[in-house]
């Protein structure tokens, strides 16, 4: 629902984008059940200039007249398709009542940020539990900060974490970010279309990906052009001709007034230019770029519902914003401010969930669906991922924090199942605990979202990823940490391929404790090294020497004396307190308390407490005073490599 209020005719306006007011509401209600499966996504009237009505839209404002065909043949080329001929294109959606169509639509310019990996689990989990699509489409309209294979690193890392898209993955998993036909248009020719600018029944898309792409917004410029040409057309739009020293100069006298920055008023003479005029000009090759003509010379407010937020009235926009980018460059792409409207209704998208800082940019995305007849989809803005500093909380930075970035998880090793829980556990509260399975096959609701930036908890989500390691069987534990190892420690790949069994073994102790509960020390895999890298020889290191201090208060000789002496009489028994029962009887024999109690009552009669004597076996065999439970380990190690070890070095 949405509603634009009277504007508030003041002497300045107020400035644009402006949040008024926001509470609580309950989401607007889904579609009514049916017999028959509805077409899901927002369908497109043709408007005209005194037909924009969408929704419940009242007091709509009066836009300039029609452009003219000079206007129309100095923009456009005569062969551009018509919006019409995309609708048919690109037809509403056979989905069951309810079905959600959504999107994750990164920007390549850059690493992706667990933030938006959060988007896209929340996005993609409204969609398949409601038995809808989700899809990914990659915005890169910003060529001079694309960043070379960040599209492809999207979709590598999407799926790495079991969330790929239904749509998306295929083309830009392959493709790269070059745009179709890009480089072939002479510099000035920015509205001629390009080869592989044109996409047509089956062109561009790869059949993997469905019939709604292509999903890389560079490879749908002319779509772009078509509704462009369309809002000019109907006086909705105009070229504007102001250079880079004219809009500063504005921008200054803004300042110096203290009025909102922007193109509007007086600071718009373009605004104004007789269509012959502006045809004229483009047609003797000045650059310009097309700008959308604000509906109203005094915004009001306007009121529409997010799905997260309830009720929103926020200050209209009264700026006219640039659809398509200078005629300079070789290809102008537009704005995402219109690339992304008309993507969403194309593709038929019913819900966009994004993050708040595209809340500002809501009413102007709403006047584009007006002016160009689109039902606007329903909008979710989620509150950024926060950290805790200090005693306060601040946003996650990529530039500070380096689990901002979500190549930190797969590098460290944490499993794709339990970062995937502990995004669903930021988005519900409810969802935090319980067993990993569970969790993943309940229900995200966005009526549980909040508005306040939930905390990105690392040890939280090493708790989750502890638990769900610890409850996996030993052949799947193996297999993910060899996958994992094989990309991101190379080295302990090469261990773990060398002796598969011993790696078997090695993985088993990691799991228990002489059959007690399940360990949980491993929180991610890079943690494996460390803690059970010992049973491989090329990471325990050369052997201890008698007096090193890791074999704590024992003389050296003494040290030396119980190692050899345990070699000497050691049997490989397979009853757990058989075993034990060595360490006991070789306490006894170099003059150690048979128990630690007796030792503390008459400490002057041993030579000391009887975890001494256990501690030198424990170095010896696991280069660690600390270790899983020495049974398990020497019986994971084999009898000649547990005698092996028991000899120490100089």
């Amino acid at each position: 629902m949405v509603r634009r209020e009277s504007p508030a005719r003041h002497g300045t306006r107020r400035k644009a984008q402006k949040r008024v007011r926001g509470s609580a509401a309950s989401p607007p209600a889904g579609p009514v059940s049916g017999s028959a499966p509805p077409t899901v996504g927002p369908t497109r009237k043709e408007p005209t200039v005194s037909d924009r009505t969408v929704s419940d839209l009242s007091a709509q404002p009066t836009f300039s007249g029609p452009s003219g065909p000079a206007l129309d043949a100095a923009l456009f080329p005569p062969d551009l398709p018509r919006p019409s001929d995309w609708e048919r294109r690109y037809p509403p959606r056979h989905l069951p009542p309810g079905a959600e169509v959504t999107r994750f639509a990164p920007s390549p310019t850059g690493k992706l940020h667990i933030g938006g990996l959060y988007t896209a689990a929340v996005s993609r989990a409204l969609a398949h539990q409601s038995d809808g699509v989700h899809l990914l489409r990659v915005e890169d309209t910003d060529q001079a900060r694309l960043v070379e294979g960040a599209a492809q690193s999207f979709v590598h890392l999407l799926e790495a974490f079991g969330l790929g898209p239904d749509e998306g993955g295929a083309e830009l998993g392959d493709g790269g970010t070059e745009p179709a036909g890009g480089g072939t248009e002479p510099a000035g020719a920015g509205t001629e279309l390009a080869a592989g600018d044109s996409v047509a029944d089956g062109e561009a898309t790869d059949p993997a990906d469905g019939r709604w792409g292509p999903y890389l917004q560079s490879r749908r410029r002319t779509v772009y052009l078509s509704y462009i040409a369309d809002l000019v057309r109907r006086g909705l739009a105009y070229p504007c001709f102001c250079g880079k020293d004219a809009l500063a100069r504005h921008a200054e006298e803004q300042r110096a007034s203290r009025s909102p920055l922007g193109y509007y008023g007086k600071w718009a003479p373009c605004r104004v230019l007789d269509p012959g005029t502006a045809a004229a000009r483009a047609g003797a090759g000045e650059p310009y770029v097309i700008r959308f003509r604000c509906p109203d010379e005094f915004p009001g407010r306007i009121r529409f519902q997010d799905r997260i937020r309830g009720s929103m009235v926020m200050q209209d926009n009264g700026n006219d914003v640039v659809l398509l980018k200078s005629s300079e460059l070789v290809r102008p792409l537009p704005t995402y401010h219109l690339s992304h409207v008309v993507d969403d209704h194309l593709m038929r998208v019913t819900l966009v969930v994004r993050g708040e800082e595209w809340l500002p940019s809501t009413p102007l995305h709403l006047q584009l669906h007006r002016a160009l007849g689109f039902e606007p989809p329903q909008y979710a803005h989620l509150a950024p991922l926060m950290k805790a500093e200090g005693s306060s909380r601040r946003k996650l930075s990529k530039r500070k924090d380096p689990e901002a970035s979500v190549g930190y998880y797969l590098s460290a090793g944490y499993p794709p199942a339990a970062v995937q829980h502990y995004l669903r556990g930021l988005a519900n509260a409810r969802l935090m605990d319980g067993p990993t399975a569970l969790v993943l096959a309940a229900q995200v609701r966005i009526e549980e979202m909040r508005p306040t930036g939930p905390l990105l908890d690392l040890p939280k989500l090493q708790s989750i990823s502890r638990e769900f390691i610890a409850g996996l069987a030993t052949g799947e534990l193996l297999g993910q940490l060899t996958r994992w190892a094989a990309e991101y420690d190379e080295e302990l790949h090469a261990a773990l391929r060398e002796d598969p069994e011993l790696a078997r073994r090695a993985v088993a102790v990691a799991q228990d404790r002489g059959g007690g509960p399940a360990r949980k020390d491993l929180a991610r895999w890079s943690d494996f090294r460390e803690k059970y890298g010992f049973f491989f020889p090329r990471f325990l290191g050369p052997a201890p020497a008698p007096g090193d201090e890791r074999f704590g208060p024992l003389p050296a000789d003494l040290t030396r004396r119980v190692a050899a002496d345990f070699a000497h009489h050691y049997r490989h028994e397979d009853d757990p307190a058989a075993w034990l029962a060595q360490l006991r009887d070789l306490a006894l024999r170099h003059g150690f308390a048979p128990d630690t109690p007796t030792w503390r009552r008459t400490p002057a009669a041993y030579a000391g407490p009887p975890r001494h004597v256990a501690n030198v076996v424990r170095v010896c065999l696991t280069g660690s005073s600390r270790s899983p439970d020495l049974f398990t380990v020497a019986h994971a190690l084999g009898e000649a490599e547990v005698r092996r070890r028991l000899v120490l070095g100089e």
